[in-house]
């Protein structure tokens, strides 16, 4: 099956990655609030105190020069803006943003919330260096605490045979004392052996 023929909850991408998402909408939104205040700044009546004289005799057509400034501003802007837009294609990039947020807040939701911690960028050199080694230290130290481990038991089995082999050399020993003993009173001529 195609991604096409396939039902939208199992597409792989929206169908539209063009169409703002939230991220991007709010970029047009805070775009078009800022051109209205540099518009809504440049008032007649500012643009009127520029040019005093004109303002005076020929309002009327300073006003309308006023109205085009501000019409070709407007459309300069938004021209410019949308250009920037495509050419770095925002939206698709705000939207795989937006994409990815969602999926890690699903993550998030799905292993339980994080416990509350310091922000990586608020760390310091020293708190970010050991951050990174941290899990490496712990494998290590897990390695050698199994190695130790291996080790203790290695010389506990080898105590115990050391321990036994002692006990069979005192009995050894004991033995042959009683053997020697055992020679000794044996010979009647009473000349040591």
């Amino acid at each position: 099956m195609t991604e096409r023929n396939l039902p939208p909850s199992q597409t792989s991408q929206p169908p539209d990655s063009q169409a703002p998402g939230p991220r991007a909408s709010r970029l047009l939104q805070v775009f078009d609030q800022a051109l209205a205040r540099t518009l809504r700044a440049n008032s007649y009546s500012n643009f009127a105190s520029c040019f005093p004289t004109p303002a005076r005799h020929v309002p009327a057509s300073l006003e309308s020069v006023w109205r085009q400034l501000n019409a070709k501003l407007e459309e300069s802007a938004k021209s410019e803006f949308e250009e920037i837009i495509e050419e770095r294609n925002a939206v698709a990039h705000l939207n795989d943003l937006d994409r990815l947020v969602n999926e890690a807040k699903a993550r998030r939701g799905a292993e339980g919330d994080a416990p509350p911690g310091d922000a990586p960028h608020t760390l310091g050199a020293e708190e970010l260096y050991q951050a990174h080694l941290t899990p490496y230290l712990q494998e290590a130290q897990s390695s050698l605490n199994d190695k130790i481990e291996t080790t203790n038991a290695q010389n506990s089995a080898l105590a115990q045979t050391v321990q036994a082999q002692r006990q069979e050399i005192e009995k050894l020993l004991s033995h042959l004392e009683s053997v020697v003993t055992d020679i000794e009173g044996g010979c009647e001529c009473g000349h040591p052996i």
